[in-house]
């Protein structure tokens, strides 16, 4: 796979669940680059996946529940949730977040 430049406006926005939309923004074989764009309210529900993910509050505010913990996440804060660790998303106003994934999902290519 040679470099590769995506435009934010020709990256296709996918709805993945009701408010919450994703971008997918730069794609190697072993990396994969989001934009999550979350409108007030929306929820990503409990789930885990083999991908370790790591992620960064661009605008917004995020409640994380990973694993046992509640996490309240604003502009600026980080994240990192291991492969197979349970996690959810609760977007208490409209939220934009960059996530990275490894190894790429498959699914959202």
């Amino acid at each position: 796979m040679s470099g590769k430049v995506t435009r934010w406006e020709e990256a296709t926005p996918v709805e993945m669940l009701p408010g919450v939309v994703r971008r997918t923004l730069g794609l190697t074989d072993r990396l994969m680059l989001l934009e999550i764009r979350l409108q007030a309210g929306a929820t990503v529900p409990r789930h885990a996946h083999p991908h370790d993910q790591v992620g960064y509050v661009i605008s917004g505010e995020v409640i994380f529940t990973i694993g046992d913990q509640n996490i309240r996440c604003g502009p600026g804060d980080g994240y990192a949730i291991p492969g197979g660790v349970e996690h959810a998303a609760h977007a208490t106003v409209d939220a934009v977040l960059v996530e990275v994934f490894h190894p790429p999902r498959e699914e959202y290519r």
